[in-house]
């Protein structure tokens, strides 16, 4: 009887014991977190990345800590950078991302961070369907529409260049009418759907952003790649020209009425 009477008093006692520890670990990691937060303040990336690092190891449940980590890894990551290094450390903060959205697959934040770090890294189909995924989340965001139709326009150049200078040629960005039929029909099967695609999004863009000037940029310039494939019919290559002009036009108006409102702003002074 009397062994049996301890066996509930030692589980209770080293319930007791674990509670504590949790609860001491917990005070831990809190305490890791706002030296962290401060370390990033600070500029110190390195030391906020191992207080967030430790703050996890003493509480694996704390997905503040994780997001403040990956996060900070994510601003570590240098664009268009292929060393090992830097591919490592993208990976690092894309697996903590990847964590936070098993539980919350509609993290806003944690989406917008996998689509930058995929372009990052140039893996531009990546960056545009996790943006696909920031839209379905909040359909007004006007710059998950913008990086998308900037993306369909970098591959559509890339694709446009390489195709004229096979015949001989270098974009004018007027449509480049003197180029051959060969290859018009390849800038034709090649590009149609990305500038179409384009086109939609950053419209998109403006729709959500009245004064997007660097989304009317690009309107401009995708409406360029669009005058590539009128072959033969000129009236409409120089249609998509007119519309390239007019969003030019918009690009400026929407730049003088953005540095009008900061100047306004910042007559308002500081308040107190």
């Amino acid at each position: 009887m009397k062994f049996q009477l301890r066996v509930p008093a030692m589980a209770a006692l080293l319930l007791v014991t674990l509670l504590s520890a949790t609860g001491c670990n917990r005070l831990k990691a809190r305490d890791q977190l706002t030296k962290g937060i401060a370390s990033f303040k600070a500029a110190k990336y390195e030391d906020a990345i191992n207080h967030f690092q430790q703050a996890l190891d003493y509480d694996p449940s704390y997905d503040v800590a994780r997001l403040y980590l990956a996060t900070t890894l994510a601003s570590q990551v240098v664009p268009n950078l292929e060393t090992p290094e830097n591919i490592k450390t993208a990976q690092r903060a894309m697996d903590g991302f990847q964590q936070i959205l098993s539980k919350d697959p509609k993290d806003k934040t944690a989406l917008q961070q996998m689509a930058s770090i995929s372009f990052n890294l140039k893996k531009f189909d990546d960056a545009k369907n996790w943006q696909k995924k920031v839209i379905e989340v909040d359909p007004a965001a006007a710059e998950a529409y913008y990086t998308i139709g900037v993306i369909d326009w970098m591959q559509s150049y890339k694709n446009a260049t390489t195709i004229l200078a096979a015949d001989g040629l270098t974009d004018a960005g007027d449509g480049n009418p003197k180029k051959s039929k060969d290859a018009c029909a390849k800038l034709q099967a090649q590009n149609t759907n990305l500038v179409n695609e384009g086109l939609e999004y950053l419209q998109k863009a403006v729709d959500n952003n009245a004064t997007y000037e660097e989304a009317m940029t690009y309107l401009n310039l995708t409406y360029r790649r669009k005058a590539d494939l009128e072959c033969g019919n000129d009236a409409a290559r120089k249609a998509d020209l007119d519309k390239a002009q007019e969003w030019s036009d918009k690009a400026m108006g929407a730049r003088k009425e953005n540095e009008r409102k900061k100047e306004e702003k910042n007559k308002g002074g500081v308040t107190m």
